[in-house]
This record gives structure tokens, C-alpha cells and sequence, in this order.
């Protein structure tokens, strides 16, 4: 009987050894190594229920489908195509790559269990970063591009976004560490880092990263009447146009063009976009919340998708997985696939002066005439320019939908 007792403990012991970790609830700190040796921290909790919650400042983004397997582990977010592969090395820390298959770009993470900080090791702040900011990003090809930064601090606290021509750059959390600023955001499908010196008035030697892929410098100061150009001024009809026209087919083969019967007398607004981009994603959150509240509304949708993969079926894939967990029922059609380049983008849609972001909305009236084109979108994290923006667009909307 003794034998068998320490033959079972000894059996015990061993399938205990060997049993894998699994993904502890609670507070994870994940950080993703990116260029010059930067790496980007974000906050992840998982649940009991077996979901998770990615939080960048008010922003929470739930995670339902997570497969563990032995000691790897696969993490999907729910409408990109991005996923984290990992493998744990110890009880509490997961190592392995974000991968992006249709973008063929990797990024190495770790993570560990019971850290809930997000910056470690922050001093004290010695600047006040809060308010409105005038932003000058340079590219490593020496082209400048505009930027608005709006930020809220509390003691060593950093939020806030910063807003460019062509959308904002998400919810962006971070610290004033001493003299330094520190800010990170990780969405599913953008991961950005901010890092510059300051003074109360200044942002100095500024750099910003974009994934393991890009980076850009900046810098910036402090100026409360600052705004960026007009959205509804960038993107244009050019001249000799008179309507906006495509021929694009969706996944059963269809060809959709504006005069099919379903815009004809309709107010119609053609949205320019990607399933892989965030900007996006918020603008298309936005025109389902419009269309639920107003099922009256002589309003149509179409979407003219931009897609990374390099044939058809993955992308009409992801469209079908965009419309299926946004519960979507207009119509998105594939414009192009392969890359998501706007040079090429423009050259499909040759009466715009120029596809400058996406997303890109163009609004026609109920004779066909263009009537507004809308470059970017300004999202929920930017709070005041976003409600501005839906009390606008709906206001104008109404306008058109009373017209003879």
C-alpha cells in the first residue's frame, strides 16, 4: 500500500510539472519590439469567461476568440486580420510575434502576468502637457505632414490623441516621465509610439513609431487656436467631372455602380475604406449607430473596400467577416486588392483630384451630383471633434433628404 501511495504522489508531482501554465486572469503588460530598440507597452486583462480586454485610455476592445494548446497560444481580435502567436516560457510571460499574414509583417511581443502599469519606472513629472498642440511630423524622405495633438494630464497621467489631414492616431495613453513624453496605443491593427522631450510650450526631437515598419520625427508647440484644414476641402471633383462613378463587384460577382436601383432617388454616401484600417472601422461603427436610429431614412451605404491581399478571396473574406460581426447590410464591394496604395487607388477613381486617406466619403444627392466629399474621420477619441462632426454630417443629411 505504501508503494502504491508513493507510486501515485510520484505520478502527481510529475503531471503537475508537466501541465502547461494557462493565460492567469487579471492584468497582463504586453510589450512589442519595435525599431532602434523601442518597445511599445499596452494593457490586456483576461477574464474568467475565457475573453480579454485591450485598454488604451477609454477604449476597450474585446477579445472573444483565444485558443490555448498546450503552451502556445493564439489571440485574434475580433475584425482585423492580425493575431498573437505566442508560447509561454514561464508561469506568468508569453513570448512569440504579432502577425499580420495579408500585410506579410511580424512584430515580436512579450507579455507578463500581474503588471498593470503601462510605463515602469516613471519620475516625477516636471512639465503640464495639457491642452492644444501644433504638430509638424517629418518622414525619412524629408515630406512634412500637419498634426493636431490634444492632451489631458494628470500628475504623471498622459492622454489624449493627435489628429492628422487624414484621421486621428486612436486612444493614446501614456506618461510625462521628468521632462519626457510617452505615449502608446495598440488597436488590433495599428500599434504607435510616441516619445519626445518637452517643456511646458515644447515637444522636442520627437519620434513616433508605426509598428517595426516606420517611424517619423516630430515636433511640436503649445498653441490653443490651432486647427488642421478643412476635411470637406481636401478631396475634390476635378474639373470636366460632373458625378462620381465605379464599377466594382462584391463577393457574389455583382457589379455595383450608382445607378443600380437601389440608390435611384436616394441620398447615397459612397465610403472609401479598408477592413484593415481603424479609421475606418470607427466610421463604419458610426454609419451602422446612424442607420439603426433612423430605419426611415432615404439614406443608402456603400462601401468601396482597399484590401492588402494579393487575390480576391481573402479579401472578399474579410469583408464578409467585417460585415458579419458589425452586423453590416449595405453592400461592400472590392475596388482593389494586392495593396492598399492611394496613388493606385486614384487612378481607379480618376475624377478625384486624389485619394488621400482612407477612409474617404463621398456623399451624392438624390439627382446623382456630389455634394460632399470628406477626407479622414475624425473618431470617438477625439471627443468634442467627433461629436461635432456627427451633429454636422446628420444635420447635413436631413438637409438633403428634403430636397425635391
Amino acid at each position: 500500500m505504501r508503494l502504491l501511495l508513493l507510486t501515485f504522489l510520484s505520478l502527481l508531482l510529475y503531471s503537475c510539472a508537466d501541465e502547461a501554465p494557462t493565460l492567469k486572469t487579471g492584468d497582463w503588460r504586453v510589450n512589442m519590439e519595435l525599431q532602434d530598440e523601442m518597445l511599445l507597452p499596452f494593457n490586456i486583462e483576461f477574464k474568467a469567461d475565457g475573453t480579454a480586454v485591450i485598454r488604451n485610455a477609454e477604449e476597450r476592445i474585446a477579445i472573444t476568440d483565444i485558443v490555448q494548446n498546450g503552451d502556445s497560444v493564439l489571440i485574434k481580435h475580433p475584425v482585423f486580420a492580425g493575431e498573437f502567436q505566442g508560447v509561454f516560457t514561464s508561469e506568468k510571460k508569453v513570448e512569440g510575434d504579432f502577425i499580420i499574414a495579408n500585410m506579410e509583417r511580424s512584430i515580436p511581443f512579450s507579455m507578463v502576468h500581474g503588471d498593470s502599469e503601462r510605463f515602469r519606472e516613471v519620475d516625477p513629472a516636471q512639465v503640464q502637457l495639457g491642452g492644444t498642440w501644433k504638430i509638424e511630423f517629418t518622414e525619412n524622405d524629408g515630406n512634412t505632414y500637419p498634426a493636431q495633438g490634444v492632451f489631458e494630464q494628470q500628475g504623471n497621467e498622459l492622454t489624449g490623441t493627435i489628429r492628422t489631414e487624414t484621421g486621428d492616431y486612436r486612444y493614446l495613453e501614456g506618461v510625462v516621465d521628468g521632462d519626457s513624453l510617452k505615449l502608446s496605443t495598440f488597436d488590433g491593427a495599428h500599434a504607435f509610439l510616441f516619445t519626445a522631450k518637452a517643456t511646458d510650450s515644447t515637444l522636442n526631437g520627437g519620434m513616433f513609431y508605426s509598428g517595426n515598419h516606420y517611424k517619423a520625427a516630430f515636433n511640436g508647440k503649445l498653441d490653443p487656436g490651432y486647427e488642421l484644414a478643412d476635411p470637406d476641402s481636401l478631396t475634390f471633383l476635378k474639373p470636366g467631372y460632373e458625378r462620381f462613378n465605379f464599377a466594382f463587384p462584391d463577393a457574389d460577382g455583382k457589379i455595383w455602380t450608382l445607378d443600380d436601383p437601389q440608390f435611384k432617388d436616394k441620398v447615397v454616401v459612397v465610403q472609401l475604406m479598408g477592413t484593415w484600417c481603424p479609421n475606418c472601422l470607427d466610421e463604419t461603427k458610426y454609419f451602422a449607430d446612424y442607420i439603426a436610429r433612423n430605419p426611415d431614412s432615404e439614406v443608402e451605404f456603400i462601401a468601396l473596400a482597399i484590401d492588402y491581399s494579393k487575390t480576391p478571396e481573402p479579401a472578399f473574406k474579410a469583408i464578409d467577416r467585417l460585415k458579419e460581426r458589425m452586423g453590416l447590410e449595405y453592400p461592400i464591394v472590392l475596388a482593389q486588392y494586392g495593396t492598399n496604395s492611394k496613388s493606385e487607388a486614384s487612378e481607379k477613381l480618376p475624377m478625384l483630384n486624389a485619394v488621400l486617406s482612407y477612409p474617404t466619403t463621398i456623399v451624392v444627392d438624390k439627382k446623382g451630383a456630389v455634394r460632399k466629399i470628406h477626407t479622414g474621420f475624425n473618431g470617438p477619441a477625439t471627443g468634442d471633434k467627433y461629436t461635432a462632426f456627427v451633429t454636422s454630417f446628420e444635420a447635413f443629411l436631413a438637409e438633403l433628404q428634403a430636397e425635391e
